[in-house]
């Protein structure tokens, strides 16, 4: 639906390509002989899809495309997660900042056959309406579900269908799920990532993941940020698509990070700024002078009460507030809370911009002696 498809001058039909799977697929396909496995390939480059402009999306945007080919198992699967996990962590991203979240598709298809008791038909178009939950209200879902079980089928399915939601692990997953095979490869990939350093993946049974091709795991990099609380990027495991051109099936894992929304995803801020009083004009530039140094600065232009600017910083997850009033422009030395710790210390502009970039440099030398 989302192609640019049209009849060129010479009467043929062309498309401007949506992604670039398929494409590295077809040219793996071709490539099968003389390639080495595992082939580990990445692209950097720009496509087209006619969506609706909105924030986060494009109708021509540019992704990094790192796919692994020839590997069965949970190994590649938990390489390219974790690659994802570096990919925003060399940014400054802490764990926190966002969770990545884990499906199967296989265990989506026994869900949908055997625990939901669904016909291929309606299978597809129950994918499809999980993957829309978080899009959409809790009473269109209800309905839209109703419509697929049918109104005999439909109060036993919603009961069952409840039972899936309210399970928050893999632990927790009604008994004849839980005991399928698959779900015992979900739990290998979270032992791997487990060894790996990412502490921060979770199963989520609602995730699917709209695209037909994927064949087993399935995963979603969510920002938790609350302006900005979404997906960045996913990928998955595509065993079929090589096989789709001519050659026989090569497995393949990959995902496809973009570059609209990890800029989105960059702008979580930093530094919260309270203006205490009459002094705007002189907190915006205290915090442009920041900026400059390469700290990322939100400035609290309500005018709001005290209390209500620090809920704001602590909602938001901002890790440092500066307060500015007329004594701290007059003294340059500023009050700079931790907002997980609650310490504070008074900081002068230079102690300020040292201490945000010690953080960022003390979460990354922490990464590098875990990999060591």
């Amino acid at each position: 639906e989302q192609t640019y498809a049209f009849t060129d001058r010479g009467g043929r039909d062309v498309a401007i390509r949506p992604e670039m799977t398929p494409s590295v697929s077809r040219m793996v396909a071709a490539r099968r002989q003389e390639m080495a496995y595992p082939a580990r390939l990445f692209s950097i480059a720009n496509f087209m899809r006619y969506e609706r402009p909105q924030r986060g999306r494009e109708r021509e945007f540019w992704q990094l495309n790192t796919d692994i080919f020839g590997v069965d198992g949970a190994l590649p699967e938990a390489e390219i997660i974790a690659m994802g996990a570096d990919f925003l962590r060399t940014f400054g991203a802490m764990d926190d900042m966002y969770v990545i979240k884990i499906n199967n598709r296989k265990v989506i298809t026994f869900m949908m056959r055997d625990y939901l008791q669904l016909d291929p038909i309606q299978s597809q178009m129950m994918t499809k309406l999980f993957d829309r939950k978080n899009k959409i209200s809790n009473e269109e879902f209800r309905d839209q579900a109703i419509d697929i079980f049918g109104e005999a089928a439909a109060p036993e399915g919603l009961k069952r269908i409840s039972a899936l939601l309210m399970a928050k692990s893999m632990a927790e997953l009604p008994d004849i799920i839980r005991d399928n095979d698959a779900v015992k490869e979900v739990q290998e990939l979270f032992s791997l990532l487990s060894a790996a350093g990412v502490t921060n993946a979770q199963f989520d049974i609602t995730l699917m993941r709209g695209l037909d091709y994927y064949t087993g795991t399935v995963f979603e990099f969510f920002d938790t940020h609350p302006d900005n609380n979404r997906s960045l990027f996913g990928g998955g495991r595509y065993d079929g698509l090589v096989g789709l051109f001519g050659a026989e099936p090569i497995s393949a894992v990959g995902m496809a990070p973009g570059l609209t929304m990890t800029e989105l995803f960059l702008q979580t801020h930093e530094l919260y700024m309270v203006v205490l009083g009459d002094t705007l004009a002189g907190a915006t530039k205290l915090a442009n002078a920041l900026r400059e140094e390469g700290v990322n600065v939100e400035l609290d232009i309500t005018g709001r009460k005290l209390d209500k600017q620090i809920k704001t910083a602590v909602k938001k997850q901002i890790p440092f507030i500066v307060f500015v009033g007329e004594e701290e422009l007059s003294s340059e030395v500023y009050p700079f809370k931790d907002t997980a710790s609650s310490e504070e210390q008074k900081l002068s502009f230079e102690r300020i911009v040292s201490s945000v970039k010690d953080r960022r440099r003390k979460h990354l030398d922490d990464l590098d002696d875990l990999f060591e």
